[in-house]
Parts: structure tokens; sequence; C-alpha cells
């Protein structure tokens, strides 16, 4: 029979992260959320717990982990703060991991220290105004002129690009033509590292969203931004594959990210039915309250359990693309329903940002749509069955 119980090296990981977590990040959350603020110094304490280095070897600064154990904290965290989950989500899947995946041990030796310990913050650029889901849609440009990548173009939605700590974004961009099986042309897509520091560089005005307002997110202007030839990430025109590879594993990391959201409306709902008094009674001692938190709890336990088959597989060297979208999709509804109703259970306090349920309820729904929408997930996985 399969185990689905941590071994004690992941648990007592989980175990440091969740009182982190409940000590530390959720009494700073109220502050941030409200002020639009950017959490400088959880990110610095993340740093110095090992959390941006998780994945990664000790020759590049890391904790020598895996996969698993980066979603296991980001699964805690998520729990009580999504925007502190998606700085390190996105720090370490979208922003290191391509540089450990795809860079030349140069860059690998020049980048990743920084980025390992958390004193630095790598964004992820893909995105732009006309190509988000079919980002074979890019347009930004790269062409090579005397030995330099000369980048014009713009990015949207880019987290963690500019922070007062953020060193580099990786750049998707059309670096040439190419032929197609069938004889028409297609686009060169290729990766370049842009330091943040460039010349021509620049991150715009913040966004003022919905949620995640903690989270550092702008849209990006590269006009006649030069980088050196040997910025090139990766093999030239291997851009976009490069990139798909990253999504698949980075949708097992928000995976994990929602499904601690999903726990955390379990948790807030469970303590708020066991004090609030209705009608001589504590509501949870009713069974239309009994069965939403019932419901709430299949969630989180069916968005966990996917989760981490996902991992597994990954972490086994075995195909896991339609996993990791099964993963993606199941864990975001599963945040958004269970904000929802953990909303539905507070009433009027539901509706007052101080209360974490009001913050998932407003954060939960870019889980349905950020790295990936429920429809492209639902297009990945009826692709892995054949149609």
């Amino acid at each position: 029979m399969p185990d689905f119980s941590l071994s004690e090296d992941y648990q007592d990981l989980v175990d440091t992260v969740h009182e982190f977590a409940d000590e530390v990040v959720a009494p700073a959350s109220v502050k941030h959320d409200e002020e639009h603020s950017f959490p400088y110094e959880i990110v610095k304490q993340m740093g110095e717990l090992g959390l941006f280095g998780l994945p990664f070897p000790e020759e590049y600064g890391g904790m020598g982990g895996d996969y698993f154990a980066l979603a296991l904290a980001l699964e805690q965290l998520g729990r009580v703060d999504q925007s502190v989950a998606i700085t390190l989500e996105a720090g370490v899947s979208l922003g290191a991991m391509p540089v450990y995946r795809f860079g030349t041990e140069e860059q690998r030796r020049q980048w990743l220290p920084m980025l390992t310990s958390g004193d630095a913050l790598a964004g992820f650029g893909l995105t732009e105004p006309e190509a988000g889901s079919d980002a074979g849609g890019t347009k930004t440009t790269a062409r090579l002129e005397e030995g330099q990548w000369v980048v014009n173009g713009r990015k949207e939605f880019i987290t963690n690009s500019g922070t007062r700590i953020s060193r580099l974004v990786t750049v998707t961009a059309v670096t040439g033509a190419v032929q197609r099986a069938d004889g028409s042309a297609g686009k060169e897509i290729s990766t370049i590292l842009v330091p943040t520091d460039t010349p021509g560089f620049t991150a715009e005005k913040a966004y003022n969203k919905v949620g995640w307002n903690a989270s550092d997110t702008h849209p990006l202007t590269l006009d006649d931004v030069r980088v050196p030839e040997a910025n090139l990430l990766g093999q030239r025109g291997r851009g976009y594959a490069n990139f798909l590879q990253i999504l698949d594993e980075g949708r097992i990391a928000i995976a994990a990210l929602a499904t601690g959201a999903a726990q955390g409306c379990v948790d807030e709902a469970l303590t708020y039915a066991k004090q609030r008094q209705a009608f001589g009674h504590n509501i949870g001692h009713y069974q239309a309250i009994q069965f939403k938190i019932a419901r709430m709890q299949a969630r989180a336990h069916t968005a966990r359990l996917a989760y981490y088959d996902a991992a597994a597989r990954m972490l086994a060297g075995k195909p896991f693309k339609t996993q990791s979208a099964i993963a993606k999709m199941v864990s975001g509804e599963a945040a958004m329903d269970n904000a929802r109703d953990a909303t539905q259970i507070f009433g009027g306090f539901g509706f007052i940002n101080e209360f974490r349920v009001a913050r998932h309820y407003r954060d939960s729904k870019i889980l349905e749509v950020g790295e990936g929408t429920t429809e492209v997930q639902l297009m990945l996985i009826a692709r892995g069955l054949g149609l």
C-alpha cells in the first residue's frame, strides 16, 4: 500500500515553517495587506531559514533538498498569507529555477548564491499584453548587435520584478524565425537574462490588485536594453520549450500554495464555528455548518493528495505534466470554493479585511488564473488523454 506519511526530515520542515508562518508571517499580514507594502523583513527571515534555497544543491548556496520540500513550505505559508507564499514560489520556481535548469556553470555561480539566500529576487518575464495563455504570441524581440542582445518589448504581471532587492528578470523574446514542419514560418523564441539595473529596463508602476496586496507585481518596459551575448539562457530557440517545463514544475508549487490556502480556510472556519454563538449554541452545532466545513476539508485533502502525487512523479523522473495540471486545477478551485464558504460562515466578519478569510477570498481567485488558467489546465489534461 502507498504510504502518504511524511519522512522525519519533511515533517521537521513542515513543523518549522508552520511555526514561522503562525508566529512571524501571520501577525504582519494585516499591515502589509492594508498598506500594499512588500514584506522585506519576512523575506529576509525566510532567506535565513533557507527557504529560498530548498530545492538547490549546497554548491550554489542551497539546502540540498528537493521540489517537494519547497511545496511543503509553500503549503504552510499559504495557510496564513498568500502574498508571502507567492513571493517565495515565484522567487524559487520562476526566478532561480530557470537559471539552475538551463544556465551555464558561469551563470549559475553568478546568480544562484544571491537568489538561494533570499538576498536577491528574480522574475519570470513571459506574459505580455497579447501573449498570456498563448505564450507563442510573444512580440518582445532580441537581436544580436556587436556581441550584445538588444531587447525591446513589454511584459505584464511580472512578480518580484520591482522590489529594491529585485536583481534579474529572465525574458522570453523572439530572436529569429524558424520553418515549421508544414513549411510555414514560425517564431524562434529564446530566453535572455536581463539584470534589473540595465539601462532601458523599467519596472512600471505597480498594479493596484484585488488581492496578493503584499506581493510585488509590475508591467515591464524594455527599451533598447543591451546585455552581453553570454546572457542567453539555454539553447537559442529553446526558450519557449524550456519555460513550458518550468511552468509544469511551477504548477506543483502553486498547487501546494493553493492547498495551504484551502486548509487555512478550513482552520479559520472551524475555530470560528466553535466560538460563534447563535440561537443558544455555537454555530458548529448545526448540521448546515458542519456539512459546509466537511466539504471544505474534503477539498483541501483532495488537493493535497493531487500535488503530492505530481511531486512524487516528478522526483521519480516519471511524466508528470498531466498530474501537475490536475493538481493546479483542483487546488485552485478548492482554495476559491473554501474561501467563499469560509466567508459565508463568518457572515459579516468575513467581509472585513482584517479577518484572514476575507483576504483569502480576495487572494484565491488568482489561483484559478496565474501560471495557467483553469481552462489551460483542462486543455493539458485533455491532451494527456489523447484528445
